[in-house]
């Protein structure tokens, strides 16, 4: 193997799609497929979902949203995170899309240059990134609601933690600010989706989960990424391997040079820390994680591996995050573009 592979299995995120929609009960399921489909692929992942029956997406800004609308179609909702920012107006207008308006400067934005184009509306209910404050909200509620928005959501803070008193506490803010309006709801991603009825409203949001990462412990594996070995040597007890001599060979060893590194997402935090696999079998990294490359000690191996796997089923995304001191979202995202992708199974 020439080339780094990694595998996307689109039956994995049709069989998570479908697990979470059925976790949220009477809510309409829809899908976040921000940052290129967390880094998947917007055309293969957005038919995918297309084809299991998702007829609202979810975007994090208005140029994904383009990308993401010639993926889906034009029979369904684009949302768009972001908003209405300035120098949005082309783009949501060509493209059809709906953006969540979450300040007072894009209401006024949206209606002067976009008058009747469909919106919705972003809260903000405590965890204080998007969204109108209530104050703002009281003041603009009324004919805002008039124009009939498409949808009213917020944003959990804490969903990963069920215990934690701020997901309680956004909800009751989002049920003081919204109770009444008469327009679909929007309050669970996929922590929110597991916290249970009381937040899934009229439409979920599941991202993470789509894609087999915590906190949807229960998610059907995503991703494979294996890994070419370059060369293996012997290492000498007392020699070093990489830059900064920051491993010794304690002993006669075999190292493997792996050709990825963290210009290909796999950050430089994993040195010394992270493993790669042959099956079941793990192998430390040993040595600093390079651009391109990395060293890994395969002297217990029964063999010369052509090949290691550093995500698989023995390591999915959050595991091998845990042991980067980072999380699945970072890893996922960050996978690069010198990787051959293969795509498994579905629509695409």
């Amino acid at each position: 193997m020439a080339q780094a592979t990694l595998t996307i299995d689109l039956d994995a995120i049709r069989a998570n799609w479908r697990a979470l929609a059925h976790a949220s009960g009477t809510a309409e399921a829809g899908a976040v497929i921000k940052a290129n489909a967390y880094g998947l692929g917007f055309l293969p992942v957005g038919r995918q979902l297309l084809a299991e029956g998702v007829r609202k997406f979810f975007v994090a800004e208005a140029f994904e949203g383009a990308h993401a609308r010639l993926a889906v179609g034009n029979r369904v909702d684009v949302f768009v995170f972001a908003g209405h920012m300035a120098g949005d107006t082309d783009v949501i207008r060509q493209h059809g899309l709906i953006p969540l308006l979450n300040s007072p400067e894009q209401v006024t934005r949206h209606r002067s240059t976009l008058p009747g184009h469909p919106f919705g509306i972003q809260l903000d209910t405590g965890m204080n990134r998007l969204g109108l404050e209530e104050a703002e909200w009281r003041a603009l509620s009324a004919e805002v609601l008039a124009e009939n928005p498409r949808l009213i959501m917020s944003h959990l803070a804490c969903a990963d933690e069920p215990d934690h008193p701020m997901n309680s506490a956004q909800l009751a803010a989002f049920r003081r600010m919204t109770d009444g309006t008469g327009v679909p709801r929007s309050l669970a991603a996929t922590g929110g989706i597991l916290l249970g009825p009381d937040y899934h409203f009229d439409v979920t949001r599941p991202g993470i989960g789509l894609y087999g990462g915590l906190p949807f412990a229960h998610a059907t594996p995503v991703v494979r990424l294996s890994l070419p070995v370059i060369q293996i040597r012997d290492v000498a007890a007392g020699e070093t391997v990489g830059y900064g001599n920051s491993w010794t060979a304690p002993d006669p060893a075999r190292i493997a040079t792996l050709a990825a590194g963290y210009a290909d997402g796999l950050i430089r935090a994993m040195t010394g820390r992270a493993r790669v696999f042959a099956g079941d079998t793990p192998c430390p990294l040993v040595g600093r994680v390079s651009m391109d490359m990395m060293g890994v000690d395969v002297t217990h191996l029964p063999g010369p591996p052509e090949a290691l796997d550093i995500l698989c089923p023995a390591q999915g995304i959050d595991a091998l995050a845990e042991a980067a001191g980072t999380i699945g979202y970072e890893i996922l995202t960050s996978l690069g573009h010198r990787y051959a992708r293969d795509y498994k199974g579905g629509a695409a």
